[in-house]
């Protein structure tokens, strides 16, 4: 009887392209992978794998295994995902994965707000803008930032949430400065890998020279704030900085949307539903503010 778990080393190598690639994927050591990998080409008769000098390669019969491997892979994902939707406790793991702007600057207060609602949940903010396989159970809610609705995958459940505008920014104190006389042009802030931005020529006060780069959402807030340059941000995070204020002469852009995405299966529990019903509820308040009209709700409150 073949393990599943041999299944999964197998699956690590053939993707990674190396044992160390696979070890590290999978949080084991080398030898771990190896032992594994033997397991398996001894429990099938064959050789699954040839080394070569660029890394580990499949010979033929591993080209088949491979097909089988993943189509086992896809009935383990399908079958923990029924399960998982059938969990109707209101206790254990909920993982949530939203973009770094959305966790610190707008949704924050009200993931407190539903961990003290229900204490008996153990939430995981994974804030990252890199994409998690909901399928796959790496997370079971996506808050997302989406500027195509065909790029979502066909498979999940996506809840349409307000437009998100952006604006561009720099310091309240160039600004004045600027007023004053006193300067010119400033530098481009981007977020790191970009060239010189479409905007840096659209409003009053022009963006010119060679970039400040940095791969960090938060350090490309902390240069405007220095002064370092302008930057393109969402209006929800710039205009509740009082550091910053909008560059004159630039319309607001809506570049995205946000959408709230759930599996099929997991989406049927019921602590993923409590939390989906209580997002659902918040993101209409936040449209004003995510359009670059209104200061936040909360902040309106005191």
């Amino acid at each position: 009887m073949i393990d599943w778990d041999d299944v999964r080393y197998f699956l690590a190598v053939a993707r990674g392209g190396s044992v160390r690639a696979a070890a590290g994927r999978l949080e084991v050591n080398h030898s771990t992978v190896l032992r594994r990998i033997a397991q398996l080409e001894e429990r099938l008769g064959t050789q699954m794998f040839e080394k070569l000098p660029s890394g580990y390669s499949l010979t033929a019969a591993g080209e088949e295994v491979l097909e089988l491997a993943e189509q086992m892979e896809a009935s383990s994902h399908q079958l923990e995902t029924r399960v998982f939707g059938r969990d109707r406790s209101v206790r254990g793991l909920l993982r949530v994965t939203l973009p770094p702007f959305l966790a610190t600057h707008l949704l924050m207060p009200d993931l407190a707000d539903f961990a003290r609602a229900y204490p008996d949940i153990e939430m995981e903010v994974v804030s990252t803008g890199e994409v998690v396989n909901l399928t796959n159970r790496e997370a079971d809610v996506a808050i997302r930032i989406v500027s195509d609705r065909k790029t979502l995958p066909l498979n999940l459940h996506a809840l349409k949430g307000p437009k998100l505008f952006s604006a561009i920014y720099m310091s309240l104190d160039r600004l004045e400065a600027w007023r004053a006389g006193a300067l010119d042009s400033m530098r481009p802030i981007v977020i790191d890998g970009q060239g010189v931005p479409s905007w840096a020529d659209e409003g009053e006060v022009r963006a010119t020279g060679v970039p400040f780069r940095t791969p960090d959402a938060e350090a490309q807030i902390a240069a405007a704030r220095q002064g370092i340059g302008m930057t393109k941000l969402p209006c929800f995070v710039g205009d509740a900085d009082r550091l910053l204020a909008r560059v004159p002469g630039v319309d607001l852009k809506a570049h995205a949307t946000l959408w709230l995405l759930t599996h099929g299966e997991t989406r049927k529990t019921e602590r993923v539903r409590l939390f989906t019903e209580f997002v659902s509820r918040q993101l209409p308040a936040y449209a004003p503010l995510l359009a670059g009209l209104s200061i936040s709700p909360r902040e309106r409150a005191t």
